[in-house]
């Protein structure tokens, strides 16, 4: 059993599961099956009951990208100081945009905190539930243990 650590609501994580508390829509999932891109919204909007009841017959996540406090310690990505999360998907994707995305969650978000601008030109291919993943994809989104 993990500890519970009340989550950082200064700072969110922008790659929550939507019915996460707290969580806010911060953008859609646009581009192809194979080649997914969020298209960022210009204020989050929050998760509700009816919005979650709209995307049906799929998953939320197939539709929205969602943000919620950080749980920190709580979160099997989180290394005690870092979201190792993060630190796969600037070490293992490439950038796939030029510019900074118009991005509403960026003052606030974990990964900006810790990486910066690379975490932000590789965000737009991070998709929740994508049901095409590359080898690529699973390897970056699968938690990896603590060194002792």
């Amino acid at each position: 059993m993990r500890e519970h650590i009340a989550p950082n609501t200064s700072t969110l994580c922008p790659s929550t599961r939507p019915e996460s508390e707290g969580s806010v829509v911060f953008g859609l999932i646009s581009g192809t099956v194979t080649e997914p891109r969020v298209a960022y919204l210009k204020q989050p909007l929050p998760v509700t009951e009816e919005l979650i009841a709209k995307t049906s017959p799929v998953t939320p996540a197939e539709i929205f990208r969602t943000a919620a406090p950080c749980e920190a310690k709580g979160c099997q990505h989180f290394d005690g100081n870092n979201c190792r999360l993060a630190t796969r998907i600037v070490e293992k994707f490439s950038a796939v945009v030029a510019e900074l995305p118009p991005c509403s969650i960026r003052r606030d978000c974990r990964w900006w905190q810790q990486e910066g601008k690379v975490a932000c030109m590789r965000c737009p291919q991070v998709i929740t539930d994508n049901y095409s993943s590359s080898e690529l994809i699973l390897q970056v989104a699968t938690p990896t243990e603590l060194v002792s």
